[in-house]
Protein backbone atom coordinates (compact mmCIF):
# COMPACT_ATOMS: atom_id res chain seq x y z
CA UNK A 1 0.00 0.00 0.00
CA UNK A 2 1.02 3.64 -0.21
CA UNK A 3 2.71 3.73 3.18
CA UNK A 4 3.65 7.29 4.04
CA UNK A 5 7.14 6.54 5.28
CA UNK A 6 8.03 5.29 1.81
CA UNK A 7 9.68 2.18 3.25
CA UNK A 8 7.38 -0.40 1.67
CA UNK A 9 9.77 -2.58 -0.30
CA UNK A 10 9.23 -3.20 -3.98
CA UNK A 11 8.24 -6.86 -4.33
CA UNK A 12 8.71 -6.99 -8.07
CA UNK A 13 7.02 -5.61 -11.14
CA UNK A 14 9.56 -2.84 -11.71
CA UNK A 15 7.60 -0.30 -9.69
CA UNK A 16 10.43 0.79 -7.36
CA UNK A 17 10.11 4.28 -8.90
CA UNK A 18 7.00 5.07 -6.90
CA UNK A 19 7.68 3.09 -3.73
CA UNK A 20 11.05 4.86 -3.40
CA UNK A 21 9.67 8.37 -3.90
CA UNK A 22 9.89 10.72 -0.90
CA UNK A 23 6.65 12.05 0.56
CA UNK A 24 5.67 15.59 1.47
CA UNK A 25 3.51 16.37 4.46
CA UNK A 26 2.24 19.92 4.07
CA UNK A 27 -0.68 20.04 1.63
CA UNK A 28 -0.10 23.76 1.12
CA UNK A 29 3.13 22.82 -0.70
CA UNK A 30 1.40 20.75 -3.38
CA UNK A 31 2.14 23.28 -6.17
CA UNK A 32 5.91 23.10 -5.60
CA UNK A 33 7.17 21.62 -8.90
CA UNK A 34 10.24 20.12 -7.21
CA UNK A 35 7.96 17.61 -5.45
CA UNK A 36 6.90 16.02 -8.75
CA UNK A 37 8.88 13.45 -10.73
CA UNK A 38 8.13 12.35 -14.31
CA UNK A 39 7.02 8.77 -14.80
CA UNK A 40 9.70 6.49 -16.27
CA UNK A 41 9.47 5.60 -19.93
CA UNK A 42 7.24 2.67 -20.80
CA UNK A 43 4.71 3.28 -18.06
CA UNK A 44 0.95 3.33 -18.66
CA UNK A 45 -1.82 5.61 -17.42
CA UNK A 46 -5.07 3.91 -16.48
CA UNK A 47 -8.25 5.99 -16.57
CA UNK A 48 -11.86 5.07 -15.86
CA UNK A 49 -15.16 6.86 -15.47
CA UNK A 50 -18.87 6.16 -15.32
CA UNK A 51 -20.77 6.95 -18.51
CA UNK A 52 -23.84 9.13 -17.84
CA UNK A 53 -23.03 9.50 -14.15
CA UNK A 54 -25.35 12.53 -14.09
CA UNK A 55 -28.33 10.25 -14.72
CA UNK A 56 -27.18 7.85 -12.00
CA UNK A 57 -26.97 10.78 -9.59
CA UNK A 58 -30.46 11.91 -10.56
CA UNK A 59 -31.62 8.37 -9.73
CA UNK A 60 -30.01 8.71 -6.26
CA UNK A 61 -27.37 6.09 -7.07
CA UNK A 62 -24.25 8.03 -6.11
CA UNK A 63 -23.18 5.43 -3.55
CA UNK A 64 -23.09 2.91 -6.42
CA UNK A 65 -21.18 5.42 -8.55
CA UNK A 66 -18.57 5.89 -5.81
CA UNK A 67 -18.33 2.13 -5.33
CA UNK A 68 -17.64 1.73 -9.04
CA UNK A 69 -14.91 4.39 -8.98
CA UNK A 70 -13.22 2.87 -5.93
CA UNK A 71 -13.50 -0.64 -7.41
CA UNK A 72 -10.94 0.36 -10.05
CA UNK A 73 -8.37 1.11 -7.35
CA UNK A 74 -9.23 -2.04 -5.37
CA UNK A 75 -9.08 -4.38 -8.36
CA UNK A 76 -5.75 -3.06 -9.64
CA UNK A 77 -4.22 -3.06 -6.14
CA UNK A 78 -5.22 -6.69 -5.62
CA UNK A 79 -4.06 -7.67 -9.10
CA UNK A 80 -0.67 -6.13 -8.34
CA UNK A 81 -0.52 -8.05 -5.04
CA UNK A 82 -0.57 -4.87 -2.99
CA UNK A 83 2.48 -3.30 -4.63
CA UNK A 84 2.85 0.46 -4.54
CA UNK A 85 1.45 2.38 -7.51
CA UNK A 86 0.12 5.94 -7.84
CA UNK A 87 -3.65 6.36 -8.04
CA UNK A 88 -6.35 9.00 -7.60
CA UNK A 89 -10.04 8.54 -6.80
CA UNK A 90 -12.30 10.86 -8.76
CA UNK A 91 -15.79 10.11 -7.44
CA UNK A 92 -17.31 8.67 -10.62
CA UNK A 93 -13.99 7.20 -11.74
CA UNK A 94 -10.31 6.80 -10.99
CA UNK A 95 -6.84 7.27 -12.50
CA UNK A 96 -3.56 5.48 -11.89
CA UNK A 97 -0.14 4.69 -13.36
CA UNK A 98 1.60 1.32 -13.63
CA UNK A 99 4.97 0.05 -14.78
CA UNK A 100 5.26 -1.85 -18.07
CA UNK A 101 5.72 -5.10 -16.15
CA UNK A 102 2.36 -4.57 -14.44
CA UNK A 103 0.45 -3.24 -17.44
CA UNK A 104 -1.10 -6.56 -18.46
CA UNK A 105 -2.27 -7.28 -14.91
CA UNK A 106 -3.81 -3.81 -14.78
CA UNK A 107 -5.47 -4.33 -18.17
CA UNK A 108 -7.07 -7.60 -17.02
CA UNK A 109 -8.25 -5.96 -13.78
CA UNK A 110 -9.79 -3.05 -15.69
CA UNK A 111 -11.57 -5.38 -18.12
CA UNK A 112 -13.03 -7.50 -15.32
CA UNK A 113 -14.03 -4.42 -13.31
CA UNK A 114 -15.92 -2.97 -16.27
CA UNK A 115 -17.86 -6.23 -16.60
CA UNK A 116 -18.61 -6.38 -12.85
CA UNK A 117 -19.79 -2.75 -12.78
CA UNK A 118 -22.11 -3.44 -15.72
CA UNK A 119 -23.55 -6.70 -14.43
CA UNK A 120 -23.71 -6.07 -10.68
CA UNK A 121 -24.05 -2.29 -10.37
CA UNK A 122 -25.97 -1.68 -13.63
CA UNK A 123 -23.58 1.11 -14.59
CA UNK A 124 -21.34 1.55 -17.62
CA UNK A 125 -17.66 1.95 -16.74
CA UNK A 126 -15.45 3.29 -19.52
CA UNK A 127 -11.78 2.20 -19.13
CA UNK A 128 -8.55 2.87 -21.01
CA UNK A 129 -4.82 2.25 -20.66
CA UNK A 130 -2.67 4.96 -22.25
CA UNK A 131 1.09 4.69 -22.92
CA UNK A 132 3.10 7.55 -21.43
CA UNK A 133 4.80 7.94 -24.82
CA UNK A 134 1.45 8.83 -26.44
CA UNK A 135 1.04 11.60 -23.87
CA UNK A 136 4.56 12.93 -24.32
CA UNK A 137 4.01 13.00 -28.08
CA UNK A 138 1.44 15.74 -27.35
CA UNK A 139 4.04 17.85 -25.53
CA UNK A 140 2.54 16.92 -22.16
CA UNK A 141 3.75 14.77 -19.28
CA UNK A 142 2.63 12.89 -16.19
CA UNK A 143 4.55 13.90 -13.10
CA UNK A 144 3.85 12.33 -9.71
CA UNK A 145 4.27 13.37 -6.09
CA UNK A 146 3.33 11.58 -2.85
CA UNK A 147 1.35 13.47 -0.22
CA UNK A 148 1.30 11.96 3.27
CA UNK A 149 -2.26 12.37 4.49
CA UNK A 150 -1.19 10.74 7.76
CA UNK A 151 1.82 8.86 9.17
CA UNK A 152 0.32 5.70 7.68
CA UNK A 153 -0.78 6.41 4.09
CA UNK A 154 0.11 8.63 1.19
CA UNK A 155 -1.87 9.59 -1.89
CA UNK A 156 -0.53 10.36 -5.35
CA UNK A 157 -0.70 13.85 -6.81
CA UNK A 158 -0.42 14.27 -10.60
CA UNK A 159 0.74 17.24 -12.69
CA UNK A 160 1.94 17.88 -16.24
CA UNK A 161 -1.37 17.88 -18.10
CA UNK A 162 -1.04 14.27 -19.23
CA UNK A 163 -3.69 12.82 -16.97
CA UNK A 164 -6.32 15.25 -18.27
CA UNK A 165 -5.31 14.42 -21.85
CA UNK A 166 -5.58 10.68 -21.14
CA UNK A 167 -9.10 11.14 -19.75
CA UNK A 168 -10.13 13.14 -22.81
CA UNK A 169 -8.64 10.47 -25.11
CA UNK A 170 -10.59 7.78 -23.26
CA UNK A 171 -13.82 9.72 -23.79
CA UNK A 172 -13.01 9.90 -27.52
CA UNK A 173 -12.80 6.10 -27.54
CA UNK A 174 -9.01 5.89 -27.81
CA UNK A 175 -6.85 3.31 -25.97
CA UNK A 176 -10.03 1.54 -24.79
CA UNK A 177 -9.78 -1.66 -22.78
CA UNK A 178 -12.58 -4.04 -23.88
CA UNK A 179 -14.82 -5.52 -21.21
CA UNK A 180 -14.02 -9.03 -20.00
CA UNK A 181 -16.44 -11.84 -20.92
CA UNK A 182 -19.76 -12.01 -19.04
CA UNK A 183 -19.44 -13.30 -15.50
CA UNK A 184 -15.93 -11.95 -14.97
CA UNK A 185 -15.41 -10.77 -11.40
CA UNK A 186 -12.33 -8.81 -10.29
CA UNK A 187 -10.71 -9.36 -6.92
CA UNK A 188 -12.29 -6.58 -4.83
CA UNK A 189 -11.07 -7.82 -1.46
CA UNK A 190 -11.09 -4.97 1.06
CA UNK A 191 -13.64 -2.77 -0.73
CA UNK A 192 -16.57 -1.63 1.42
CA UNK A 193 -18.84 1.30 2.21
CA UNK A 194 -20.14 0.55 5.71
CA UNK A 195 -20.14 4.03 7.20
CA UNK A 196 -23.24 6.23 7.28
CA UNK A 197 -23.36 9.57 5.50
CA UNK A 198 -21.50 12.39 7.24
CA UNK A 199 -23.79 15.42 7.65
CA UNK A 200 -22.18 18.85 7.38
CA UNK A 201 -21.17 20.16 10.81
CA UNK A 202 -20.14 23.68 9.74
CA UNK A 203 -22.93 24.54 7.32
CA UNK A 204 -22.47 22.67 4.03
CA UNK A 205 -20.38 20.15 2.13
CA UNK A 206 -18.65 21.76 -0.85
CA UNK A 207 -17.29 19.64 -3.72
CA UNK A 208 -14.81 21.68 -5.75
CA UNK A 209 -12.86 21.18 -9.00
CA UNK A 210 -10.37 23.74 -10.34
CA UNK A 211 -8.44 23.25 -13.60
CA UNK A 212 -6.15 25.57 -15.57
CA UNK A 213 -7.62 27.56 -18.45
CA UNK A 214 -4.40 28.92 -19.93
CA UNK A 215 -0.68 28.28 -20.19
CA UNK A 216 0.03 30.80 -17.42
CA UNK A 217 1.19 28.27 -14.84
CA UNK A 218 2.42 30.98 -12.44
CA UNK A 219 -1.04 32.58 -12.20
CA UNK A 220 -2.70 29.19 -11.76
CA UNK A 221 -0.23 28.25 -9.05
CA UNK A 222 -0.99 31.48 -7.17
CA UNK A 223 -4.70 30.74 -7.45
CA UNK A 224 -4.37 27.23 -6.03
CA UNK A 225 -2.14 28.47 -3.23
CA UNK A 226 -4.71 31.17 -2.40
CA UNK A 227 -7.52 28.61 -2.32
CA UNK A 228 -5.56 26.18 -0.15
CA UNK A 229 -4.59 29.00 2.23
CA UNK A 230 -8.25 30.02 2.61
CA UNK A 231 -9.19 26.44 3.38
CA UNK A 232 -6.28 25.79 5.73
CA UNK A 233 -7.39 28.73 7.87
CA UNK A 234 -10.86 27.22 8.32
CA UNK A 235 -11.72 24.88 11.25
CA UNK A 236 -10.20 21.46 10.73
CA UNK A 237 -8.89 22.56 7.31
CA UNK A 238 -12.38 21.81 6.02
CA UNK A 239 -12.08 18.07 6.66
CA UNK A 240 -15.57 16.59 6.11
CA UNK A 241 -14.93 13.56 8.34
CA UNK A 242 -16.06 14.20 11.96
CA UNK A 243 -13.25 14.30 14.52
CA UNK A 244 -14.65 11.20 16.19
CA UNK A 245 -15.03 9.43 12.84
CA UNK A 246 -18.11 8.70 10.73
CA UNK A 247 -21.05 7.00 12.42
CA UNK A 248 -21.85 3.31 12.10
CA UNK A 249 -25.27 1.71 12.19
CA UNK A 250 -26.58 -1.76 11.51
CA UNK A 251 -27.61 -3.00 9.03
CA UNK A 252 -24.77 -1.20 7.24
CA UNK A 253 -26.05 1.11 4.47
CA UNK A 254 -23.58 -0.32 1.94
CA UNK A 255 -24.05 -3.99 2.80
CA UNK A 256 -25.61 -4.81 -0.58
CA UNK A 257 -22.65 -3.34 -2.49
CA UNK A 258 -20.15 -5.15 -0.29
CA UNK A 259 -21.97 -8.43 -0.93
CA UNK A 260 -21.87 -7.80 -4.67
CA UNK A 261 -18.13 -7.13 -4.44
CA UNK A 262 -17.43 -10.51 -2.85
CA UNK A 263 -16.57 -13.50 -4.98
CA UNK A 264 -18.10 -16.97 -4.90
CA UNK A 265 -21.39 -18.46 -3.79
CA UNK A 266 -24.97 -17.31 -4.23
CA UNK A 267 -25.69 -13.65 -3.59
CA UNK A 268 -28.01 -14.37 -0.65
CA UNK A 269 -25.19 -16.27 1.10
CA UNK A 270 -22.82 -13.37 0.49
CA UNK A 271 -25.43 -11.00 1.91
CA UNK A 272 -25.72 -13.12 5.06
CA UNK A 273 -21.94 -13.16 5.42
CA UNK A 274 -21.74 -9.38 5.09
CA UNK A 275 -24.56 -8.81 7.57
CA UNK A 276 -22.81 -11.11 10.06
CA UNK A 277 -19.45 -9.39 9.60
CA UNK A 278 -20.90 -5.90 9.82
CA UNK A 279 -22.91 -6.80 12.94
CA UNK A 280 -19.73 -8.09 14.59
CA UNK A 281 -17.91 -4.88 13.60
CA UNK A 282 -20.80 -2.74 14.83
CA UNK A 283 -20.70 -4.40 18.26
CA UNK A 284 -16.93 -3.90 18.50
CA UNK A 285 -17.22 -0.21 17.63
CA UNK A 286 -20.34 0.37 19.72
CA UNK A 287 -18.74 -0.96 22.90
CA UNK A 288 -15.08 -0.27 22.11
CA UNK A 289 -14.07 -3.95 22.29
CA UNK A 290 -10.58 -4.83 20.98
CA UNK A 291 -10.29 -8.04 18.97
CA UNK A 292 -6.91 -9.51 18.17
CA UNK A 293 -4.77 -6.67 16.83
CA UNK A 294 -7.82 -4.53 16.08
CA UNK A 295 -8.59 -1.63 18.44
CA UNK A 296 -11.79 0.22 17.43
CA UNK A 297 -10.77 3.62 18.81
CA UNK A 298 -7.37 3.47 17.08
CA UNK A 299 -8.90 2.34 13.80
CA UNK A 300 -11.47 5.14 13.84
CA UNK A 301 -8.79 7.76 14.47
CA UNK A 302 -6.88 6.36 11.51
CA UNK A 303 -10.04 6.61 9.39
CA UNK A 304 -10.13 10.33 10.14
CA UNK A 305 -6.43 10.87 9.46
CA UNK A 306 -6.25 8.66 6.36
CA UNK A 307 -9.27 10.17 4.60
CA UNK A 308 -8.72 11.34 1.02
CA UNK A 309 -10.71 14.57 0.86
CA UNK A 310 -8.24 16.71 -1.11
CA UNK A 311 -5.93 15.96 -4.01
CA UNK A 312 -4.33 17.30 -7.16
CA UNK A 313 -4.63 15.48 -10.49
CA UNK A 314 -3.98 18.14 -13.14
CA UNK A 315 -6.39 20.23 -11.10
CA UNK A 316 -7.40 20.69 -7.48
CA UNK A 317 -10.18 18.49 -6.08
CA UNK A 318 -11.53 19.05 -2.58
CA UNK A 319 -14.54 17.98 -0.53
CA UNK A 320 -14.95 20.45 2.33
CA UNK A 321 -17.15 20.83 5.36
CA UNK A 322 -17.29 24.60 5.62
CA UNK A 323 -19.34 27.63 6.52
CA UNK A 324 -21.36 29.27 3.73
CA UNK A 325 -19.12 32.33 4.12
CA UNK A 326 -16.03 30.30 3.15
CA UNK A 327 -17.86 28.74 0.22
CA UNK A 328 -18.84 32.24 -0.95
CA UNK A 329 -15.26 33.51 -0.55
CA UNK A 330 -13.90 30.58 -2.55
CA UNK A 331 -16.49 31.09 -5.27
CA UNK A 332 -15.63 34.79 -5.46
CA UNK A 333 -11.90 34.07 -5.81
CA UNK A 334 -12.56 31.44 -8.47
CA UNK A 335 -14.97 33.67 -10.40
CA UNK A 336 -12.29 36.35 -10.56
CA UNK A 337 -9.73 33.80 -11.79
CA UNK A 338 -12.16 32.55 -14.43
CA UNK A 339 -12.82 36.10 -15.61
CA UNK A 340 -9.07 36.61 -15.91
CA UNK A 341 -8.74 33.45 -18.02
CA UNK A 342 -6.60 31.71 -15.40
CA UNK A 343 -8.86 28.80 -14.46
CA UNK A 344 -12.16 27.01 -14.92
CA UNK A 345 -14.00 25.64 -11.93
CA UNK A 346 -17.03 23.73 -10.76
CA UNK A 347 -18.65 23.84 -7.33
CA UNK A 348 -21.44 21.77 -5.84
CA UNK A 349 -23.04 22.42 -2.46
CA UNK A 350 -24.81 19.67 -0.54
CA UNK A 351 -25.73 18.69 2.99
CA UNK A 352 -23.56 15.59 3.56
CA UNK A 353 -20.48 13.65 2.49
CA UNK A 354 -20.02 9.92 2.04
CA UNK A 355 -17.09 7.55 2.31
CA UNK A 356 -15.99 4.44 0.41
CA UNK A 357 -13.29 2.36 2.07
CA UNK A 358 -10.47 0.06 1.00
CA UNK A 359 -9.14 -1.93 3.96
CA UNK A 360 -7.15 -5.08 3.32
CA UNK A 361 -6.49 -5.70 7.03
CA UNK A 362 -8.29 -3.83 9.82
CA UNK A 363 -5.38 -4.51 12.19
CA UNK A 364 -3.02 -2.53 9.92
CA UNK A 365 -2.98 1.28 9.81
CA UNK A 366 -2.66 1.64 6.01
CA UNK A 367 -6.34 1.65 5.07
CA UNK A 368 -7.74 4.11 2.53
CA UNK A 369 -10.95 6.12 2.78
CA UNK A 370 -12.25 7.96 -0.27
CA UNK A 371 -14.52 10.92 0.45
CA UNK A 372 -17.05 12.55 -1.86
CA UNK A 373 -20.17 14.65 -1.58
CA UNK A 374 -23.32 12.62 -0.91
CA UNK A 375 -25.62 14.49 -3.34
CA UNK A 376 -23.63 14.49 -6.56
CA UNK A 377 -20.18 15.41 -5.29
CA UNK A 378 -17.33 15.58 -7.77
CA UNK A 379 -19.54 14.47 -10.68
CA UNK A 380 -21.93 17.39 -10.16
CA UNK A 381 -18.99 19.78 -9.73
CA UNK A 382 -17.63 18.47 -13.05
CA UNK A 383 -21.01 19.11 -14.68
CA UNK A 384 -20.87 22.70 -13.39
CA UNK A 385 -17.34 23.03 -14.78
CA UNK A 386 -18.39 21.74 -18.20
CA UNK A 387 -21.22 24.27 -18.24
CA UNK A 388 -18.64 27.06 -18.16
CA UNK A 389 -17.28 25.82 -21.49
CA UNK A 390 -20.65 26.41 -23.11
Amino acid sequence: MNVADGQNADSGGGDAFYSAMPVFRGFANLMDPSLYQPLPGGWFIGVADIVQSTKAIADNRYKAVNMAGASVIASVTNALENRDFPFAFGGDGASFAVSPQDAELAREALAATATWVKEDLDLSLRVALVPIEAIRAQGLDVRVARYAASPHVSYAMFSGGGLAWAEAAMKRGEFAVPMAPPGAHPDLTGLSCRFSEMPAERGLILSMLIVPASADSAAFRRLIEDVVTLVERSPGSGRPVPAAGPSLRWPAPGAQYEALAQRGGPLFVRRLNVHAMTLFAYVLFRFGIPAGGFVPQVYMQQVVENSDFRKYDDGLRMVLDCKPELADALEGRLAAAAAAGTARYGLHRQDAALMTCFTLAASRPDHFHFVDGARGGYASAATALKATLN
